[in-house]
């Protein structure tokens, strides 16, 4: 194998064998079960990195059935995205904590766009009149979350625009050989090419469980201020560098 071959090639490991196409990637019919609540500001503080800001309370607690998803499958998400606002001022979302059960995904997430996934099993179905979303660490029930199903509807475009135009924000943390940093960067990302098929909310309810390797309720629930439920197809846009930290 020649050293041009491998510049040329590389993407993904392992190289034989990468654990995701290159993409683009895009998800037909994916599903989001959104839960926002109130937390304890300091809290926010003390996860959300510079040169991203704190400037209210809000979470969102995100359960997200992927079944028809480009190169990575069919698989289901769960995590907590935080209300920030950006280097330019402009309302934006960081996400701090994701969990899924899907080889692909995970691999691709972590090592092209910094997401922070880690080994779970979540889950998003419709029983009788709830929307449903669990989140299992091993044996260990460590989040649920309720809303009724379809009370109300939401308008369509403008969740449509919400999701295509917030700018959303990771940190991608690559080590070198030594344990040292190669890569610690602030990446930024939009959804493209958003189609939504339908929006809608009602009554919910979040609870959250202590977990020593899945700290979800380090950010803990004061009070649920809103829900939602969106069905739609996008594009996850590959991303750009916003920071560089070891260029500082």
């Amino acid at each position: 194998m020649k050293i041009s071959d491998i510049r040329a090639n590389a993407y993904s490991m392992p190289f034989v064998s990468p654990s995701y196409p290159i993409g683009p990637y895009h998800f037909v019919n994916r599903e989001f079960f959104i839960i926002t609540y109130r937390t304890d500001i300091e809290a926010l503080r003390a996860v959300v990195p510079e040169p991203l800001t704190v400037t209210s309370p809000l979470v969102s607690f995100e359960f997200i059935r992927m079944p028809d998803s480009s190169g990575f499958g069919n698989y289901t998400e769960s995590g907590q995205v935080i209300s920030v606002v950006d280097m330019d001022g402009k309302p934006a979302s960081y996400t701090h904590m994701m969990y899924l059960a899907d080889e692909s995904p995970m691999a691709g997430g972590r090592e092209r766009w910094g997401f922070t996934k880690k080994l779970a099993n979540p889950k998003l179905s419709v029983e009788s009149d709830t929307l449903l979303g669990t989140l299992d660490y091993g044996p260990v029930r460590i989040a649920t979350g309720t809303m009724g199903f379809k009370y109300q509807t939401l308008d369509i475009e403008a969740e449509q625009r919400k999701l295509a135009e917030t700018p959303c924000y990771l940190l991608k943390i690559i080590p070198h050989v030594d344990g040292k940093p190669r890569i610690c960067e602030l990446v930024r990302y939009f959804s493209q090419n958003v189609k939504m098929h339908g929006a809608w909310t009602g009554p919910a309810r979040l609870e959250l469980f202590k977990h020593a390797l899945a700290p979800i309720a380090d950010l803990p629930v004061l009070e649920v201020v809103g829900a939602k439920h969106l069905i739609c197809d996008l594009t996850l846009g590959l991303g750009e560098v916003a920071f560089d930290y070891l260029k500082v």
